[in-house]
């Protein structure tokens, strides 16, 4: 439900608006004087506020400000009595999206109001639109006719409308955010907002707000009031993946949400309701977590209602030749070029590959393939050697126990175990750069020296 606040010193007026507004199906907050709705600005966010011009203390200018500072995305409408050229231009410099004179006619202010509130819709689903687009997995749907991925789409159908939580489970390059999407847009909820948040992703001192908004002031750089992705994602689905990376304090937070389907933005004094179906997401193992204290039990039996999980590429690769072909074709539209095409040969090696960043991996690969491709049917070396080469285990001492009579170049050799290990470690990582770091022991810096040396490119910091 929209939120209005209306601010008028007459009575009268605020009355008559409330009673149209709340008939529409708004929800309705009246305002005597400016003063008393920059309080209410300052705690609370507003869809629109409607604010009368002249007011005495604290005018409706001093309001329009307070607004547009605390909330930048609040669509204000401004009216007045007393009507000037001057007034109106000043109003909409400072950001007012429109200029009424009283007295107005009713059906005129309840088309201005359904036009404005429309075009901050549009704003929202644009800005939902972009963070899609951006963290949208690169392909485009689950492929695969396997018995494992099969079990799957069924657990998929079956719960789709219903509206416990649901917990995916599987190693990185699976699949799990394709599952949590598939899940939404087969529901009921599916005309509202799927928001994803990658838990591990976002710095532990911003991810409480990320996730459920902050107030004007409550921290350093806080210089608006912004609303949480829990917030945004009101009426439809939010996917929490790498939910087993989250702190002792946020799992907190989480447990009040599913709980009381409410909860408090940072800074806050007022309980914000929502209505969000929560998908989560681990490559962890949970269970163990909850055994060595690192993760809620009560949090992950609320979350484990609906367990899904997701079986590696090793596991089903007969769905290998489907997803390989899905790759070429896709890649293949994007650049312009005519599809390549494997030969049995080059099929085998895919088929007996150990794929331990599991679909991601083989999707890497095939856009390598396609990158390279002359138009010649791609061999088994071609595949070979668009791989990543094996780790090479160090020998006693470093030196291989099959040193030819002609040598080795050593420098080759060590940078392609340099290169290899980078390629692993941000496999591992879902490709995010300061985790890869921490698991190869080098600190942000050298690891994207590293990754510069190779031209490695993509992922995030």
């Amino acid at each position: 439900m929209e939120k209005i606040l209306v601010v008028d010193d007459e009575k009268g007026l605020r009355e008559v608006l409330n009673i149209m507004l709340t008939r529409a199906g708004y929800a309705v907050t009246e305002a005597s004087d400016g003063e008393e709705a920059i309080g209410y600005v300052s705690r609370e966010i507003f869809d629109l506020v409607i604010t009368d011009l002249r007011m005495p203390k604290v005018d409706g200018m001093a309001v329009l400000k307070a607004v547009k500072s605390a909330s930048p995305e609040t669509v204000v409408l401004v009216i007045t009595a007393y009507a000037s050229a001057d007034s109106a231009v000043d109003a909409m410099k400072q950001g007012a999206y429109d200029y009424l004179t009283k007295p107005f006619q009713i059906d005129e202010v309840q088309l201005i109001i359904r036009n404005a509130l429309e075009k901050r819709r549009l704003s929202t689903e644009n800005i939902l639109l972009k963070r899609e687009m951006a963290s949208q997995s690169s392909f485009a749907q689950i492929i695969g006719q396997s018995e494992a991925i099969q079990k799957v789409f069924d657990v998929v159908r079956k719960v789709a409308d219903a509206k416990s939580n649901v917990l995916i489970c599987g190693e990185s390059g699976t699949g799990k955010e394709l599952v949590a999407r598939a899940i939404h847009y087969n529901s009921a909820r599916s005309p509202m907002p799927f928001v994803a948040v990658n838990c591990s992703a976002v710095p532990e001192t911003l991810l409480e707000s990320e996730l459920f908004g902050h107030m004007k002031g409550s921290f350093t750089g806080a210089m608006a009031n912004k609303a949480g992705l829990f917030e945004v994602a009101n009426g439809g689905t939010i996917f929490l993946d790498e939910i087993g990376d989250t702190t002792p304090t946020i799992q907190v937070k989480l447990l009040r949400v599913i709980q009381e389907r409410e909860f408090r933005r940072v800074g806050g004094t007022q309980d914000v309701k929502v209505d969000v179906r929560i998908v989560a997401a681990t490559n962890k193992d949970l269970e163990k977590a909850v055994a060595d204290g690192s993760f809620r039990e009560d949090l992950y039996y609320r979350l484990d209602v609906i367990p899904i999980r997701l079986p590696p590429l090793r596991l089903r690769a007969g769905d290998i030749p489907l997803l390989a072909k899905h790759f070429l074709e896709k890649f293949s539209q994007e650049s312009g070029k005519p599809a390549p095409v494997l030969t049995p040969e080059a099929m085998h090696v895919l088929l007996g590959h150990e794929w331990r960043g599991n679909v991601r991996e083989l999707e890497n690969l095939i856009e390598r393939v396609v990158a390279f491709s002359s138009g010649a049917p791609v061999s088994d070396a071609d595949i070979r050697s668009w791989l990543h080469p094996p780790v090479v285990a160090p020998q006693p001492h470093g030196v291989p126990t099959d040193l030819p009579e002609a040598g080795v170049d050593l420098e080759g050799l060590i940078n392609g175990i340099e290169k290899d290990l980078l390629l692993q470690a941000l496999e591992r990582t879902s490709w995010v750069k300061k985790k890869a770091a921490r698991l190869l022991k080098l600190n942000t810096r050298s690891l994207r020296y590293r990754l510069e040396k190779y031209a490695i490119k993509g992922g995030r910091d």
